[in-house]
């Protein structure tokens, strides 16, 4: 496949991260790219993904190969492209030619990766398990986590390509949307922006008028006056590196007094969090400080009573926003959680069992290269809210009558990725605004 970025900088910046891991494990690893899957016919197969932890060190998303690691030393193995491949899908580089690419000592064919087993760490979830002791796998699986958790400046230009195109597709979705009816036109209309610039999404894309299902991957629904447009959609550069942004507009391009009041209240919190973001900060108190900002905007609204202290301390906020306020942002949209929670809580952390942060994707100082998303939200979700209403144990904590002035506000969220600096941090995707007055502008609106 062609390679996407100049041979020897390439090579240079994965070398570098080759050698780092063998000062932090020096032991042989062995990391398996994967390769398509079918839909149905073998012929007919999924759009591949290589491994993210095997593009981390091989830099190329190639399907059916390996790279052994050993004492900042690459050997790739891989099959050479057969003719009849070539006939159906065009030809490739030679397996020596990505090798020289990438920085590999050698390349041999994909057969020779058993010779490259004995003794080798590999993933839990790798399709073959290796001959590395128990606690040797460990040991990788921290080290690697300790180098991918801050990012290299390749990897940091990588990030902001991709949240460039992301703010570009977030544009057209508001652009689009005054001439829409469906969910499915404005997603069209975002999606058409990433595979222009020829990215994938980095997740199943959220487009909805239904914004308190957090994770709703349906488009089918019109859009009508007076509705709430919920849009998250983030671009993947070709190399592997997320983006992931949030933004949620009024579908007729003017937000109502209650929309605009719950708007302010989310975005308040946002701000909060990223102006309080930098080194040293624990994620976790990012996340409280989010909770106590929207804890206080509500009782302002009438829609909670007590002190924001108080409120939180209950897990009363979390009737509004469960999740937590953000996640690592990598090579995955939520980087190396295929590894559970290793990478999101430092060692010695664990999740907690209460209502609000047992959702928390990340529990960890801050530090400098580190990338985070910061995405407060407000939510009505009905099989929270109604258990909760019907139990009383929220009544002095909640105006329940007062939720019927705020019907239209299904859902809002506002999410931009950021990145923490030796002294604060950036916005890597401030050039999509989040101000209401500039939001609505953005839609066309006559």
């Amino acid at each position: 496949m062609p390679l996407q970025t100049p041979l020897l900088p390439l090579a240079q910046v994965l070398q570098q991260r080759r050698d780092r891991l063998a000062q932090l494990y020096p032991g042989p690893v062995l990391l398996w790219s994967g390769q398509p899957t079918p839909r149905n016919f073998p012929a007919n197969t999924y759009p591949f993904r290589a491994n993210s932890h095997f593009l981390y060190f091989a830099g190329v998303p190639l399907a059916k190969a390996a790279i052994h690691l050993e004492g900042g030393r690459a050997t790739l193995l891989m099959d050479n492209t057969s003719p009849e491949a070539a006939l159906w899908h065009g030809a490739t580089p030679s397996r020596d030619t990505i090798a020289a690419a990438i920085g590999a000592i050698a390349a041999y064919p994909y057969s020779s990766v058993d010779d490259y087993l004995d003794g080798a760490a590999t993933l839990p979830n790798q399709a073959r398990s290796a001959g590395a002791p128990a606690a040797a796998v460990a040991n990788f699986l921290e080290a690697l986590v300790a180098l991918r958790l801050y990012h290299d400046d390749y990897a940091l230009e990588q990030i902001k390509a991709a949240a460039a195109v992301s703010v570009a597709a977030h544009r057209a979705g508001m652009a689009a949307t005054p001439g829409a009816t469906t969910e499915a036109q404005v997603r069209a209309a975002m999606e058409g922006v990433i595979m222009a610039q020829g990215m994938t999404c980095a997740y199943n894309s959220i487009v909805t008028v239904h914004g308190e299902v957090l994770h709703n991957e349906q488009y089918h629904h019109g859009l009508a006056p007076g509705d709430l447009l919920l849009a998250d959609v983030g671009a993947e550069a070709p190399s592997g590196w997320a983006s992931d942004i949030t933004r949620t507009w009024p579908v007729s391009g003017r937000f109502t007094p209650a929309q605009r009041d719950v708007y302010a209240v989310v975005l308040a919190a946002h701000d909060a969090c990223i102006e309080a973001a930098q080194p040293g900060v624990e994620y976790r108190d990012l996340h409280l400080l989010a909770c106590r900002t929207l804890a206080t905007g509500l009782v302002d609204l009438g829609l909670l009573k007590g002190h924001a202290e108080d409120l939180v301390a209950r897990d009363v906020h979390a009737l509004f926003f469960p999740h937590g306020v953000g996640h690592l942002l990598g090579l995955d949209v939520h980087d190396m959680e295929d590894l559970g929670d290793l990478a999101g809580y430092a060692p010695g952390r664990q999740r907690s069992d209460r209502f609000g942060l047992k959702f928390l994707r990340l529990d960890r100082p801050l530090a400098a290269n580190m990338v985070v998303t910061i995405e407060p939200g407000f939510y009505q979700v009905p099989a929270i809210l109604g258990p909760a209403r019907q139990s009383g144990q929220y009544d002095d904590a909640v105006n329940w009558g007062r939720l019927a002035d705020f019907q239209s506000v299904r859902g809002i969220r506002i999410e931009d990725d950021v990145q923490i600096t030796p002294t604060g941090s950036t916005v890597l995707t401030a050039a999509l605004p989040t101000r209401p007055e500039a939001v609505e502008d953005l839609v066309h609106s006559p």
